[in-house]
């Protein structure tokens, strides 16, 4: 399975234990992790100014997305396809990669429930998937 993992759920996953962490752990060694640059820069900022990790911190998990994710550059996406235009390019990264789905708590995504051949999913969605299949 190709699998997006939005900004706020890889912030979650690298900054607190749980659920956010277990899938992220799952899909990077079961499935196929797509990111693009737009989402690592995303990750970069919110964790060094939001959540004031260390820059060193930062480039760390920076290195380990990059270098254990597929990095996709993403597909241009018409403007009416979600309500907030900066979403645009999560999407454009899910169909440039063909994903399976697109796994984020932005409700904003969350709404438009399919996008292509991407399924919209909030982390806990995918957790009750990957267990039926398990």
């Amino acid at each position: 399975m190709r699998v997006v993992f939005d900004t706020n759920v890889l912030i979650a996953a690298f900054a607190t234990q749980g659920l956010c962490q277990a899938l992220f752990e799952v899909c990077v060694r079961r499935h196929e992790v797509i990111v693009g640059t737009h989402i690592l820069d995303e990750v970069d900022r919110k964790l060094g100014r939001k959540l004031k990790v260390p820059a060193a911190t930062v480039s760390e998990i920076r290195a380990y997305l990059e270098s254990h994710c597929t990095v996709e550059r993403p597909v241009p996406v018409p403007s009416d396809a979600c309500r907030d235009p900066k979403d645009l390019p999560i999407l454009g990264i899910a169909a440039a990669s063909r994903a399976d789905c697109l796994v984020t708590g932005d409700r904003d995504l969350l709404v438009v429930k399919r996008y292509h051949e991407t399924e919209i999913l909030a982390p806990r969605q995918l957790y009750d998937a990957l267990r039926r299949t398990a």
